[in-house]
């Protein structure tokens, strides 16, 4: 499988950055199936919500299309059920600033170039949130939208704050 994962697009945060973007003019619409790895993502706010939305054309994809679901396993009591219908976002976790409540994630990204399917995705996250308590988590989402989509954006939802660190990486899976 060696050359499996070809490279498309990489973003790493070093400092206060209000977004990243991966894709747009890097998309390579070659590919069925992409794999983004996001690698010790923080905020440089404490109690910070990431979020994550498709990008069509370069630009983020705001429409109330996401629908979300997933299971997560928490350090501090039992699983955890989350989902939500016609969102303008995925919300992916509540991060703090301390160097160990970073966000890690792989997610496998599909019909992005299919402009008569859904896009969606599937993702598995491990992160530290802002209390201190270990999550991991699998699901998934779809953009319930008949478009083609060309990469990823990611942000803090509330306003005035940023991305402090992290390392984005985005992947064409070779057939």
């Amino acid at each position: 499988m060696a050359g499996s994962l070809i490279k498309i697009d990489e973003e790493i945060i070093t400092s206060a950055t209000a977004s990243v973007t991966l894709g747009g003019s890097d998309w390579d619409s070659s590919y069925d199936v992409y794999m983004l790895k996001v690698n010790n993502v923080l905020p440089t706010t404490d109690v910070s919500n990431l979020r994550m939305r498709l990008t069509v054309s370069g630009t983020p994809d705001i429409t109330a299309n996401y629908d979300r679901a997933g299971k997560t396993l928490r350090t501090s009591t039992t699983f955890g059920n989350s989902s939500g219908t016609n969102e303008t976002a995925i919300p992916l976790g509540q991060l703090g600033t301390a160097g160990s409540e970073s966000f890690s994630a792989i997610f496998y990204l599909y019909n992005f170039n299919n402009s008569s399917e859904y896009s969606f995705a599937t993702n598995e996250t491990v992160f530290r949130q802002n209390t201190a308590e270990l999550l991991g988590g699998m699901g998934g989402f779809v953009n319930t939208v008949q478009q083609s989509c060309d990469g990823v954006h990611f942000y803090i939802n509330e306003a005035s704050r940023t991305l402090a660190s992290g390392t984005f990486t985005l992947y064409g899976l070779a057939k």
